[in-house]
């Protein structure tokens, strides 16, 4: 649990390091435009919750789908195929922003070296 919590907090802080730069913060910006349009739709045109609209949206354009929620109108499958679309490319920026951020510091190195230790501690 507790390398969980240390590998988050170096994620955390990697968005954090991300706000500095203008483009970081213009990607995040346009990420939280693009659930809340999701989120609102969701909410209105399917009679989801609040929750159960932003899981959706997260769900979807992180391409998890789980498939647990299923747009049941027209309007919503066919919202949801275009916000699909539209998102993933968006989503994909930002997490690859986030690991440039990360790998910047030398989080991944620091990861690996620790990795490469600790196999090599328990082997012995």
């Amino acid at each position: 649990m507790s390398i969980f919590l240390k590998n988050f907090f170096k994620f955390f802080s990697s968005i954090l390091r991300g706000l500095k730069d203008v483009k970081f913060r213009g990607l995040l910006v346009f990420v939280l435009i693009i659930l809340l349009i999701g989120t609102i739709f969701y909410h209105n045109i399917e009679k989801w919750n609040w929750i159960d609209s932003f899981y959706f949206s997260s769900i979807s354009l992180t391409t998890v789908g789980y498939g647990d929620l299923a747009p049941k109108t027209d309007i919503g499958k066919l919202f949801t195929v275009f916000y699909i679309f539209s998102g993933v490319g968006v989503i994909l920026g930002f997490i690859t922003s986030v690991a440039n951020k990360a790998h910047e510091k030398g989080v991944f190195e620091n990861l690996l070296d620790k990795n490469i230790a600790d196999k090599q501690q328990n082997g012995k």
